[in-house]
């Protein structure tokens, strides 16, 4: 795992509040309040969401105001004897609210006693009050929207419906007739007042019903936003955590913000530490040499510059290489704000690369071998055939020499030195001698003819072995020229290919067709093209012999339809052809229909072909309806 963080990282810096955090070293503003509060709550109504919980309090913390509030008002109404029950009987109610919302599991309960003490609180104090105008005080409108915010708009329906009749009609109804009952008449506009404030009142109820929806809708759309939030985090969070990849980040400071177990566990093998959280990635001491590798590079990650690197790292007695992405964490302002890093152990890919490599290397070498075999076999072919040729001149010379006429010249000569002593007279007289002189000029007419015979074998004797000599220095050449890119006539190397390695056609019976058009030289490797046409030629030579046919002919053309097409070069034979079931297969590798094949020889001739950007294909009428094979090759003239 490599570092992730610069050199100059505070040995042990803890780690500074965020925005929006709390720092753990100074108390909460108002903190000791909300503790109270929430001490007033039961345990599943202070784990209920920030919305309900800041309505929890405010029940909560209603209620306790108000207690506190009724303790004075109940001792200043002792004091002076003005109804001191309505102070009792709304603190009883409070103290309610509070105890009910210390044991409750769902806030209805407290907030239905609280809004019922505040109902009866007001309905009681208007009804003691001589003020006939009380019920239309704006005081009155907090109760239904106090009732909307604590409790759902229906649960506080009954209520503010209730709470509206008694204002809009039973408090001018009590209020005329104690007018009476004193003589006096209810001031003229009691009713109309009354009536539009007992209106207001289910106004201030439809208002908070408005809200409550809107709020409602507001929460529900934040709820859900929140829900899928936390899946997207959570499965985030499954992501980085399962994956085997090292998968941290850490802020400008260096401290971690995040780190996978992959992370925790390659730290802690590698450093035997613990990585935790909001600590320092690094300490000083604890990079060594890496902090001075690391250090300018993490220093262009916080400048905004993404980082890819290979690293090979010894840890313990394993060496191994791993793969690191660093990239930075970019802010609002655009600048860094930290970085993410992304390690992965490629030891085994690496390894299989080389591997890999290595075989790729055995194929090319196997791949070469195989058709520097298959122009050695083509050549030992050639070489044999030409010897047969040596064997039977060097056969007819030994037997023309072995029954030369010239031991009866020997013998002739012989008996002239005989009669050396009487060469006249036994030219002359001796019947022997006188048939002598004939008997030479017969003798020398035939030793001419057998000198003639002798010369003409000498001179096919040394053609052949010219014809070796041509064989082998051919194939150096090729040898030698492996690989090479140049100018290529294709109509003469055809032709070198067919001396090359075609078997003594003639002797087999089979007739060669030439079609040579007109295409300029092309610039590509003659190797490989001598060795596809090497294959195709052994292929028809064996697809020839095995068909019980007479007229065995071989067909070879090349010719360019267009001036923008490829070259094509056409193999063709009436020999056995071939099924429609193997052409699919053909060039496959290991694919073979002949006794003695190996599957190789097509398979490596396709090979070439795409290497030379051109393309190996075949087609037959199907079984003894013969085959051609097409080699399209790139038009590239020769500059």
């Amino acid at each position: 795992m490599a570092p992730p963080s610069s050199p100059d990282m505070p040995p042990s810096a803890s780690p500074s509040p965020g925005p929006g955090e709390r720092s753990p070293s100074r108390p909460e503003p108002r903190s000791w309040f909300l503790r109270l509060l929430d001490s007033m709550l039961s345990q599943p109504l202070r784990e209920g969401s920030p919305a309900e919980l800041v309505r929890h309090r405010i029940m909560v913390g209603a209620a306790f105001f108000l207690l506190v509030f009724d303790v004075p008002y109940l001792a200043w109404a002792l004091w002076l004897n003005a109804a001191p029950f309505v102070g009792f009987f709304v603190g009883v109610g409070y103290l309610s609210t509070l105890l009910l919302a210390r044991r409750s599991r769902q806030p209805t309960a407290p907030a239905m006693v609280l809004l019922l003490t505040l109902g009866c609180g007001l309905v009681t104090g208007l009804f003691h009050s001589k003020n006939p105008y009380g019920g239309t005080h704006a005081a009155a409108m907090l109760l239904p929207a106090l009732a909307v915010y604590l409790l759902k708009p229906r649960q506080t329906l009954l209520i503010t419906l209730l709470l509206s009749a008694t204002l809009g009609v039973g408090y001018p109804l009590y209020v005329t007739h104690k007018a009476a009952a004193a003589g006096t008449s209810p001031p003229a506009d009691l009713w109309f007042a009354h009536t539009f404030a007992s209106l207001a009142f289910v106004g201030a109820w439809g208002l908070g019903l408005l809200h409550s929806a809107a709020r409602d809708a507001a929460q529900s759309t934040l709820e859900r936003a929140l829900k899928e939030l936390r899946e997207s985090q959570s499965k985030l969070s499954a992501l980085i955590e399962n994956t085997d990849d090292v998968v941290l980040s850490v802020d400008t400071q260096g401290r971690v913000i995040t780190a996978n177990a992959s992370a925790r566990n390659a730290y802690q093998y590698t450093f035997g530490a613990t990585l935790e959280v909001g600590r320092p990635l690094f300490s000083p001491g604890s990079m060594g040499e890496l902090g001075g590798v690391w250090g300018p590079r993490l220093a262009q990650v916080f400048q905004g510059q993404r980082l890819r690197v290979e690293e090979e790292l010894t840890v313990g007695d394993r060496r191994m290489v791993v793969d690191v992405s660093v990239s930075p964490i970019p802010g609002e302002d655009g600048r860094a704000v930290g970085l993410t890093l992304f390690s992965r152990d490629v030891t085994s890919r690496k390894e299989a690369e080389a591997r890999l490599g290595e075989m790729h290397r055995t194929l090319v070498d196997v791949s070469r071998q195989a058709g520097m075999a298959e122009i050695a076999t083509g050549v030992l072919h050639n070489v044999g055939n030409t010897l047969n040729s040596v064997n039977i001149s060097t056969a007819l010379l030994t037997d023309r020499v072995r029954q030369s006429r010239v031991s009866g010249l020997a013998k002739a000569m012989q008996l002239l030195r005989e009669h050396d002593p009487d060469f006249g007279a036994f030219l002359s007289q001796d019947p022997q001698g006188r048939k002598l002189p004939r008997y030479l000029l017969a003798l020398s007419d035939q030793l001419l003819e057998e000198r003639e015979s002798i010369l003409k074998e000498l001179n096919a004797l040394s053609e052949s072995v010219d014809h070796i000599k041509s064989i082998v220095s051919m194939q150096q050449k090729y040898a030698r020229s492996a690989g090479a890119v140049e100018d290529v006539a294709v109509p003469q190397l055809i032709d070198e290919a067919l001396r090359l390695h075609a078997v003594s056609f003639e002797r087999l019976g089979i007739r060669i067709e030439r079609d040579y058009s007109q295409v300029p030289m092309v610039s590509l490797d003659r190797h490989k093209l001598l060795q596809i046409l090497v294959n195709l030629l052994s292929n028809a030579r064996d697809a020839l012999v095995a068909s019980p046919r007479e007229d065995r002919v071989l067909t070879i053309r090349v010719k360019r339809p267009a001036e923008d097409s490829p070259l094509r070069i056409e193999v063709a034979d009436n020999g056995v052809g071939i099924s429609p079931e193997h052409l699919e297969r053909l060039f496959t590798q290991g694919f073979t229909t002949k006794k003695e094949g190996h599957g190789f020889g097509l398979h490596i001739s396709a090979l070439a072909a795409e290497e030379m950007k051109g393309r190996l294909s075949c087609s037959s009428p199907g079984p003894g309806q013969g085959a051609t094979f097409t080699l399209e090759l790139p038009q590239e003239p020769s500059a």
